[in-house]
């Protein structure tokens, strides 16, 4: 026994001692195994880097491509407020893939038999769907159209070569048979491209700018290129990889988007002024026109119009001469010599000249007023006079006879009241004025060049410039550059002001600039005053000027047919000035008078300003203290006035039908002028009976037809003038009325 445990002990001790061996040689190999794997690895990882490297690097630019521009949005330009003049919008080209990419693969034989089968079930239901939502295009169109790609078995075939999508006709189009599937099935998809838009069409199309390309995003011209490093902000850059036969876009550097920028143009005065300039231009078949409406305390241009007459007859935005154009301003410039000579003491607006017959030798020239073969000059008048008629004599010899020995002063007075002084405009193309400022430059001046430049010619000056000065005059003497920007935005808050610029402070003295506002009024005012034709409902300031335009090269005035500009600058209303305008008209031929062909149209822009509630200020000398001012409201849907009434503290007093119209109105007054109600006396109206809706406007109409189940249909715009069944007819219910509106 004993012996066997001996034994037993011994091969147990012997096992013991043979494990630690065998578990280091396992390790030591295992340890091996893997720095051989890791060399392995390493040793093809080096040789697919240095052996390999131009061949792998050709199979990822396969795959992958880098440094895309990742084009960032420009902003958008608002008008002063805030209404989108000119904007970038996602556009579309529809574009559909007929052939299914990897035939070779079984899964995609399936998706490609799938798809012919679909489109050839569906491509009449396409077709029609196309129609509805591109009725310009026909249904037969949209099915050969289709049809032509899918026998081709074209991939990116465009729907429409020749159109791009708006995002509200792709999410329709996405609605359709086959093309509501995604692209990867249905094989339809959108190229999205950002789009340069104009809400408002052509309305001061050439001072906002354009693009040369909408694709290449560079500015051309007008405000776009002027602050065009606001609004094209910063590209970023990103690269798109393959990934299961699809591209997927990887952003490195985000793009920046442009921020936006808020001008000073109002759309409904630039409105105002075109339709106003576009049908004098058509009336004379002028060649070309400009009206540019000015804020006076600010200087903001509220509308500048710049129309020229293209071969068709028709008018367009090609140049914007309102900054670019210089031109011999004519009798407009007599007020700043005037101004100077008054604020140099020289004579006042009661000095008498002589103007005799009309002309009069001017050193080797003749000078002629206008009247001078017709009714043989104005004889002897005073400054004040002189003006209202425009004498070209008497204003030439008052500064002749006053500055002919001192003409330096006559310039230095030019220059101290801003007359020509640069403006230096941030806008692109935009010229200063030419002035003649040196007498003893004897290349440039004459004799006669005092005489003829007090008179607006031997300057020239672009329109801008001429509106500015009038506007100077208009703000108590206090001259400002034009403003075209105020400010820079983001997401919709003020990130950069641009302030107002004062140019002068102080054009002249008080007793001057009293004066001219005098004799101003006076051209308009006066029985014969030769800008009575831009009269209005409220005192008005300006001055008409007609001008001969000098055949280039050299052939004077006289060559051929003579072109005249023509135009009229005032201020509005005369008691505390709110807007300046000016209006020019270049065209071949007589008639030509600058006060009867401009003067009407500045007056139309004038009451159309006034009246249309843009200016909401109500000089204290213009209002009575004794009168009641209460609304007096037609007849109509009435629900939202009894409201607003109540809240005022009004109530209904009486009911008035007016001659004219035959429309009912409605008198108010506060409850404490009288029994207190608020209650609406509303009109009756009678069933079957046909009711009077002139004098209302369109929604007021409306609504009193449907009170007695009658339908309207409405031509215009304004108020009813005209309504196509006589009030009190007998109607039948769902009757149609035909309603012609007006101002």
């Amino acid at each position: 026994m004993a012996s066997n445990k001996d034994t037993m002990n011994e091969q147990n001790s012997g096992r013991k001692a043979t494990k630690p061996n065998t578990g280091i040689k396992r390790f030591r190999i295992a340890f091996f195994l893997f720095c051989f794997a890791g060399i392995v690895v390493a040793g093809t990882a080096l040789y697919t880097m240095l052996s390999k490297r131009d061949y792998w690097e050709e199979v990822r630019n396969q795959f992958t491509k880098r440094d895309i521009v990742d084009p960032a949005i420009r902003g958008n330009i608002y008008d002063s407020n805030y209404r989108l003049l000119v904007g970038s919008v996602p556009e579309y080209r529809l574009c559909i893939d007929f052939k299914v990419i990897d035939k070779d693969s079984i899964a995609r034989k399936k998706a490609q038999k799938w798809r012919d089968s679909a489109f050839v079930h569906n491509v009449d239901s396409i077709a029609i769907g196309l129609h509805s939502i591109f009725p310009d295009y026909t249904e037969e169109f949209f099915r050969n159209r289709l049809r032509e790609g899918f026998s081709k078995k074209k991939n990116g075939w465009c729907i429409l070569p020749r159109h791009m999508a708006s995002f509200i006709e792709y999410q329709e189009c996405k609605k359709l048979p086959l093309l509501r599937e995604s692209s990867y099935k249905g094989g339809f998809h959108g190229d999205k491209t950002m789009t340069r838009k104009k809400p408002y069409g052509s309305l001061a199309s050439r001072t906002l700018g354009t693009l040369y390309k909408d694709s290449d995003r560079v500015a051309k011209n007008g405000i776009e290129l002027a602050y065009d490093s606001i609004l094209r902000g910063k590209d970023g850059v990103k690269h798109n990889t393959k990934i299961r036969n699809a591209r997927v876009d990887f952003t490195d550097l985000a793009p920046v988007n442009g921020n936006d920028i808020m001008t000073t143009i109002d759309v409904n005065i630039q409105d105002i002024a075109e339709k106003a300039i576009m049908k004098q231009l058509k009336n004379l078949g002028a060649e070309m026109g400009i009206v540019i409406v000015m804020e006076a305390k600010t200087g903001d241009v509220k509308a500048i119009v710049n129309m020229s007459r293209l071969e068709s007859g028709d008018y367009a935005e090609i140049m914007n001469y309102a900054v670019a154009e210089r031109m011999e301003p004519g009798s407009t410039f007599k007020t700043a010599s005037i101004m100077v000579g008054l604020d140099d003491g020289k004579f006042t607006k009661d000095t008498k000249v002589e103007t005799g017959n009309g002309q009069c030798k001017m050193y080797n020239c003749i000078m002629k007023d206008w009247n001078w073969a017709t009714k043989g000059g104005f004889g002897t008048i005073d400054v004040k006079t002189v003006m209202e008629q425009s004498s070209n004599v008497g204003v030439s010899k008052l500064i002749d006879k006053y500055y002919a020995n001192c003409p330096k002063d006559f310039t230095d007075g030019l220059e101290r009241v801003g007359a020509g002084i640069p403006l230096e405009l941030p806008i692109p193309g935009s010229h200063d004025a030419i002035m003649k400022k040196d007498p003893l430059d004897v290349r440039v001046w004459s004799k006669t060049t005092l005489p003829w430049m007090s008179i607006g010619y031997e300057s020239l000056l672009p329109p801008i410039s001429t509106c500015a000065f009038y506007n100077g005059i208009a703000n108590h003497g206090k001259l400002l550059k034009p403003r075209f920007v105020k400010a820079e935005m983001k997401e919709g808050k003020v990130v950069k002001e641009f302030p107002v610029e004062v140019l002068r402070e102080k054009m002249c003295k008080e007793s001057t600039l009293d004066e001219i506002y005098d004799i101003l009024e006076n051209v308009v005012s006066a029985p014969n005053g030769t800008g009575k034709k831009a009269r209005c409902p409220f005192r008005v300031c300006g001055k008409t000027g007609t001008a001969q335009i000098a055949v280039s090269g050299g052939k004077g005035y006289h060559t051929g047919t003579v072109r005249y500009l023509i135009s009229f600058c005032g201020f509005f209303p005369a008691e505390d000035p709110q807007y300046t305008c000016l209006v020019c008209i270049r065209k071949y031929g007589l008639p030509a008078s600058g006060g009867g062909h401009c003067g009407p149209v500045f007056a139309e822009v004038a009451r159309a300003v006034m009246a249309s509630g843009m200016n909401h200020r109500i000089p204290s000398e213009a209002c009575d203290s004794t009168a009641k001012m209460h609304p007096t409201i037609k007849n109509g849907n009435t629900k939202e006035t009894e409201m607003v009434m109540k809240e005022l503290n009004l109530y209904c007093t009486t009911k008035a039908t007016t001659s004219k119209t035959k429309a009912s109105t409605y008198s108010w007054s506060k409850a404490n002028e009288g029994n207190g109600k608020t209650e609406l006396a509303e009109i009756p109206v009678e069933k079957g009976k046909m009711p009077s809706v002139l004098g209302m406007g369109a929604r007021d109409a409306v609504f009193a037809l449907q009170t007695v189940g009658l339908r309207a249909k409405i031509t215009g715009a304004g108020s009813v003038t005209s309504q196509s069944i006589s009030p009190g007819s007998e109607v039948k219910e769902g009757t149609v009325v035909q309603l012609a509106l007006g101002k």
